[in-house]
């Protein structure tokens, strides 16, 4: 099942920091408030310049006294796609898939088809896996072999926006936004999964476009 699609450019050899994000609570009718709801993507230059950093968030809205018992769900595959040749066509693909409390990561890969379905990529070479870190405990991430890295966990909700104010603005009762508005996420938490990846592995010559699905089976 597709939750969402957004494509975002990055680029991929340049020196200078990068970060796109594209955000979506709790808008797609499919799959609104449930496992397989993508609230935000977020791509970026890692702190090391030579990597690139994506962070695929579903399940928002957690309070904080929810967030303990919010689970991956083992049927919700979530897919980073990667297009390299500037046709919207993923060329590459990061799979990320949760069992038995480890997150589960194979790619980047050519996947063995495109579109809305996905075939997990088991015989990738480029994989790894990290313990599925718990509410309230310290951050755990893993490390494999190709210099990849990975985290999967709650976190704090970092996507600002004001919805109230937004609303009045759409309504005509508002000019435009306050100066600090008020963060209609605060406090409220996701389920996030994030990978660190070489530069190197993703190929390509200048920009890439990325974007994120939840596929259900």
């Amino acid at each position: 099942m597709k939750n969402l699609k957004r494509v975002l450019g990055i680029g991929v050899v340049a020196a200078a920091s990068v970060f796109i994000l594209a955000a979506d609570h709790i808008d797609a009718p499919a799959v609104k408030g449930g496992t397989s709801d993508i609230t935000d993507f977020y791509a970026f230059q890692a702190e090391n310049t030579n990597n690139l950093v994506f962070v695929a968030n579903v399940q928002g809205l957690i309070s904080p006294s929810a967030t303990a018992d919010a689970a991956f769900d083992e049927s919700v595959l979530v897919e980073i796609n990667i297009d390299t040749d500037g046709d919207n066509i993923e060329d590459m693909v990061i799979q990320a898939i949760p069992r038995d409390g480890k997150m589960y990561f194979f790619g980047p890969v050519a996947p063995s088809q495109t579109g809305l379905n996905s075939t997990i990529a088991t015989t990738a070479t480029n994989t790894g896996w990290v313990d599925i870190t718990t509410y309230g405990e310290a951050v755990v991430t893993e490390t494999n072999a190709m210099g990849m890295t990975f985290f999967a966990g709650p976190r704090d909700d970092p996507f600002f926006m004001d919805f109230a104010q937004y609303s009045a603005i759409i309504a005509g009762t508002a000019d435009g936004f306050n100066d600090p508005g008020a963060d209609t996420f605060a406090g409220s938490n996701v389920m996030s999964i994030v990978v660190e990846v070489p530069k190197s592995m993703i190929g390509g010559s200048g920009t890439i476009n990325t974007w994120v699905e939840s596929k259900k089976k």
